[in-house]
């Protein structure tokens, strides 16, 4: 869209660079909510932009399989959820079905619904929540619209991101590290972009 003050083509979408808004699953309680405050209840419906399945010892909670959703929440920010354990297998087989469709996570309107688990094993036994997932198909035009927009932008999250994923799928998911060149980042640093030659910086022979 068109920035009234300056005409200058501006994206509707929020996003602060590695630094999207942060929607939570708590396994403990079987509900989302917002940056750990804000509750939302036990279901969370939202068509992905990007997203990564991988394993990683983050958010100090040990190595773990993770999937990390990107999408566009209603107040048109950029937004992120993270799932581990059973919550991922899940996710996968949501995401065979769609492949042998031609079709990605990225075509679907996807709906997390918390579902109650029990362990037996303990006395007394223990109560935790996963996160099961259903989907419908999404509009076309809005899925070309979302697929646009990220690959257009850098689609990640800094607190999550370190150098020895083991990333196992991705999609429009922009690594940092992937494009980093050899020399000592400070602390908080993102590593940038490597400089593109061009025809002009190659010398003749």
């Amino acid at each position: 869209m068109i920035h009234e003050g300056t005409g200058e083509v501006v994206s509707r979408y929020k996003y602060l660079e590695g630094h999207p808004r942060q929607y939570r699953f708590d396994a403990k309680e079987g509900v989302f909510n917002i940056n750990g405050a804000e509750k939302l209840g036990r279901t969370l419906t939202f068509q992905p932009i990007a997203w990564r399945i991988f394993t990683d010892n983050i958010l100090n909670m040990g190595t773990k399989n993770w999937a990390e959703l990107f999408f566009i929440d209603e107040k048109n920010c950029v937004s992120a959820v993270l799932f581990h354990g059973y919550s991922v297998d899940n996710i996968f087989r949501l995401i065979e079905p769609l492949y042998y469709d031609d079709l990605t996570l990225a075509d679907v309107v996807i709906t997390a619904i918390a579902e109650k688990k029990e362990n037996n094993k303990i006395q007394p036994k223990g109560v935790y929540y996963i996160a099961n997932f259903s989907y419908k198909m999404a509009n076309p035009e809005k899925s070309t619209e979302l697929k646009l927009f990220a690959t257009d932008y850098k689609i990640f999250r800094q607190e999550t991101l370190t150098d020895i994923a083991n990333i196992k799928t991705a999609y429009n998911f922009y690594n940092p590290f992937s494009h980093a060149g050899a020399y000592e980042l400070e602390p908080g640093q993102m590593p940038p972009l490597p400089p593109v030659e061009t025809d002009a910086d190659q010398t003749p022979a």
